[in-house]
């Protein structure tokens, strides 16, 4: 780890789940253990929040959103508050992933200004940034990451509440999994980032975790990267006993 916070473990579930196999997800993860240096963070959809809410262990893990609106509650058909997740008691909130990002067009700016809805609304945010394949093969990859960080440095000004995910995009449910060498690379590169744009001081406390076909086989290698901060799990935090496994691969 590079920073003074705890390991920091997130589960994503995407548009995944039915009444059955949430109920099920959800008793595998409460018959599993944490470590107490392991921060856990599980992010149902929409419609199941309310049931992982009132089942999961909170003395074990914490709930997050997928995402949030720009604004604030209105004439928004579709769309979710941050004042309606706060109002549920929903803490945390997934904003800039590489999914919305490509299918529904969010520029730098649009991701920018959500954080700073959620932040100012009292939501934590893990917020998500990455290249594709084409910008990391043509060398344009740091210059990608500095606009989307750009971005976001210009409108947050309370850096406590905000964990970035680094997700190259080429390695988001492909099975393809950046290198631990590829992602420490890039995780140094960000904590020195932080250090120049920001302050040392935020460098030394952010959290920059890894996301990208990350799974039980491969958690504790990432894990013991200098500056992997911990992860953002897609497809295998749908798994319980995996899931189990990579929020203990700090521990090994």
């Amino acid at each position: 780890m590079g920073c003074d916070g705890k390991f920091f473990v997130g589960g994503n579930w995407k548009s995944n789940g039915t009444k059955s196999s949430v109920t099920k997800l959800v008793e595998e993860l409460n018959a599993g253990s944490v470590p107490s240096n392991t921060e856990v963070v599980c992010a149902p959809t929409f419609i199941h929040l309310p049931y992982v809410q009132e089942n999961l262990d909170t003395s074990k893990f914490e709930v997050s959103a997928q995402n949030c609106w720009i604004e604030g509650p209105g004439a928004y058909t579709g769309e979710i508050s941050a004042e309606a997740l706060g109002d549920m008691d929903i803490k945390w909130v997934i904003l800039g992933h590489s999914e919305r990002r490509a299918l529904n067009g969010e520029t730098n700016e649009f991701v920018a200004d959500k954080c700073k809805k959620a932040l100012d609304t009292g939501l934590n945010v893990i917020a998500c940034i990455g290249e594709t394949l084409e910008q990391r093969e043509s060398g344009k990859m740091f210059d990608v990451l500095d606009a989307q960080m750009s971005a976001i440095v210009a409108k947050v000004e309370d850096w406590t509440k905000v964990v970035i995910a680094y997700e190259p995009v080429w390695a988001i449910g492909t099975g393809v999994v950046a290198t631990p060498e590829q992602a420490q690379e890039v995780h140094a590169y960000l904590r020195k980032w932080f250090a120049e744009k920001v302050s040392a001081d935020v460098s030394k406390s952010m959290r920059v975790i890894y996301g990208g076909s990350v799974n039980a086989k491969n958690c504790v290698e990432l894990a013991t990267q200098e500056d992997v901060d911990g992860f953002l799990v897609g497809g295998a935090s749908l798994i319980g006993p995996d899931f189990i496994t990579i929020a203990n691969a700090f521990e090994k």
